[in-house]
């Protein structure tokens, strides 16, 4: 195991694969079938996996990889059987990718006895690469990052996001459904955007003001975690315990903000 890493490098590498997709986007034709959208989706998979190690493997030759699958509910349950790896989202917002839509990104995470311990999110559209190690703090293109203080939620921006889980034989919609009306009974704006990490990066950087999913979907939030937590945020489930990996639902806040929702939550 490494203990220092070259963040530079790892920046270079994140950046670089993500410039090669927004050389491509809106190049493509806009999938009209199960098997387009699935043959494009893996054709991203690959491309980003493959650029992510020549350029990564030469300066960390033992680390292993996992390609995270949001797909597979079971595998998000608990980290990967290895001291330490890389964790690749290849693109978080395929979609919107593939249907020439802004919001999605790169995001990568070293992942160190089973939490978080680097992560990077770069948004080419933006030109705005997110940062964070462990016990070091978050940044975005080199400033450091700190979360909202605003105090009204008639001013706050709220996002509800939901993961790709079969809900045909559970209540997860129904309970979905009850959050986002909480939100927008209580939040002056509530949005879903697509792109789970950048939102929670958002969080750091002060853009939400608070982030919430009702299933698991860690694969998606893992490297976005990292950068709101350095830059100050809590890191809670919807019932304001704190998260850990394998948690089934997730809520990001500076800790006034969580406090807020959670009174908001005891009442009904």
């Amino acid at each position: 195991m490494q203990n220092e890493i070259n963040i530079p490098i790892i920046l270079d590498a994140v950046r670089k694969v993500g410039n090669v997709f927004l050389k491509d986007y809106k190049q493509n034709n806009i999938p009209q079938s199960m098997d387009e959208l699935l043959k494009q989706l893996e054709d991203i998979d690959t491309l980003c996996l493959s650029s992510l190690k020549d350029d990564l493997s030469p300066e960390f030759p033992n680390i292993p990889w996992h390609i995270g699958d949001e797909f597979d509910t079971n595998s998000q349950r608990n980290p990967a059987q290895h001291q330490e790896y890389w964790l690749c989202d290849a693109m978080d917002g395929a979609i919107q990718y593939l249907q020439h839509i802004a919001g999605w990104t790169v995001n990568l995470a070293l992942i160190r006895d089973g939490k978080p311990y680097f992560s990077v999110i770069y948004d080419p559209l933006a030109n705005e690469i997110f940062w964070a190690k462990d016990g070091k703090g978050a940044f975005m293109n080199g400033k450091p990052l700190e979360t909202s203080r605003k105090t009204d939620l008639a001013v706050m921006l709220a996002v509800f996001e939901y993961g790709h889980q079969d809900k045909s034989n559970n209540t997860l919609n129904e309970k979905i459904g009850s959050t986002v009306t909480k939100l927008l009974d209580n939040f002056g704006i509530v949005r879903n955007y697509g792109p789970h990490g950048l939102q929670l990066a958002y969080v750091g950087a002060g853009r939400i003001d608070l982030f919430i999913e009702e299933d698991i979907d860690t694969y998606n939030w893992i490297a976005g975690l990292l950068i709101a937590k350095e830059a100050g945020a809590q890191i809670l489930t919807t019932n304001g315990s704190p998260w850990q990996w394998g948690s089934e639902s997730l809520l990001v806040a500076p800790k006034e903000v969580t406090e807020k929702y959670l009174q908001i939550k005891s009442k009904n």
